[in-house]
């Protein structure tokens, strides 16, 4: 695939023989200002050029509101449910519709890009990431929720490019709170600006995480081993939203303090995982090592210290990759 920026140097370089020969010119006719002026537009014309990732976002924003829209539709009508990998992994058929209208719109417009939407793996695509700009989409990030008509159910869609995230977009869409964030270029809900809390202090920490069935029993005793051990650090509280893209942009926005999780996958974290840390929020793997998108774990919260001492108190239990099998 095309290396957009090995592009935009290829294009320069023409820019630049360009403007020479028009140096070259201007001295030989002695037209010194109107060179100036000639060469400022033509430089003022090159730099000005359309930013291909910030025409994405703005794109895909669009989409997020059309699915939103769909989805709050939906929720005035009858839900058809089916189940996946469990009685408790649900999917509607509003799921699917919804992720087939963002991958539909976004293909149509840039059909070279790479998708890692959650139905579509559900359905036997591939999880992978590559280095190819990909959109990693869910469609409706809170499903029980959405069945339940509670009112924390979110589009998630995050955007990387050579495995970093570039933008993400979080459309809380009950709430119509439309989260973003540009790698770079800071964190808004709506358009206004967001930050962490900036707290520091675990005891005056109010903290997220979910709580979700678990067929090994091993595993569902060290979930709620966990939950008992951060309430008796002491923290304020614990509280489980229902969506993990919801949960990663209340931390962003101050809410509250730090969110973890096991078990979640890359299509629930990579649109709100850029809005933490443009928001100035931490975010690790569950061992306090780097964050990995495709491990399925994650803390974020409003500072390294509280992020490194929910790591240092929680006991971890095997979830896969999203990249591999098991």
């Amino acid at each position: 695939m095309t290396d957009v920026w090995q592009e935009c140097m290829e294009f320069s370089v023409e820019i630049t023989k360009r403007a020479g020969k028009m140096i070259r010119e201007a001295l030989q006719k002695g037209a010194l200002l109107r060179w100036i002026f000639s060469v400022y537009c033509l430089l003022l014309f090159c730099f000005n050029m359309t930013d291909v990732w910030q025409e994405c976002m703005e794109f895909s924003v669009e989409i997020t509101k059309r699915a939103g829209k769909m989805i709050r539709e939906a929720l005035q009508k009858d839900i058809a449910i089916m189940q996946k990998s469990s009685p408790v992994d649900l999917v509607t058929e509003t799921d699917q519709k919804v992720e087939q209208l963002i991958i539909s719109s976004i293909k149509e417009k840039y059909p070279t890009h790479s998708f890692i939407g959650e139905e579509s793996v559900a359905a036997g695509a591939p999880s992978v990431l590559t280095d190819d700009p990909t959109w990693i989409i869910d469609p409706i990030d809170g499903t029980t929720n959405f069945v339940h008509r509670f009112p924390f159910v979110s589009v998630s869609i995050g955007f990387t490019v050579k495995k970093e995230i570039e933008f993400g977009i979080v459309y809380s869409c009950i709430e119509d709170k439309m989260y973003t964030a540009r790698r770079g270029k800071g964190a808004f809900c709506n358009g206004v600006p967001i930050k962490v809390s900036g707290q520091e202090d675990i005891n005056q920490s109010l903290v997220l995480t979910e709580l979700n069935f678990k067929r090994e029993t091993e595993h569902f005793n060290t979930m709620l081993a966990n939950v008992r051990t951060i309430l008796t650090i002491p923290v304020h509280g614990i509280r489980s939203p229902g969506s993990a893209a919801v949960n990663l942009c209340l931390v962003a926005s101050g809410s509250a303090d730090a969110y973890y999780h096991m078990g979640i996958h890359c299509w629930d974290m990579a649109g709100g995982a850029v809005i933490v840390t443009e928001a100035g929020g931490v975010i690790m793997d569950i061992s306090g090592g780097p964050f990995d998108l495709m491990s399925r774990r994650l803390i974020v919260a409003s500072s390294r210290a509280i992020a490194e001492r929910i790591s240092k108190e929680i006991s971890e239990f095997p979830v896969g990759r999203d990249d591999t099998e098991g």
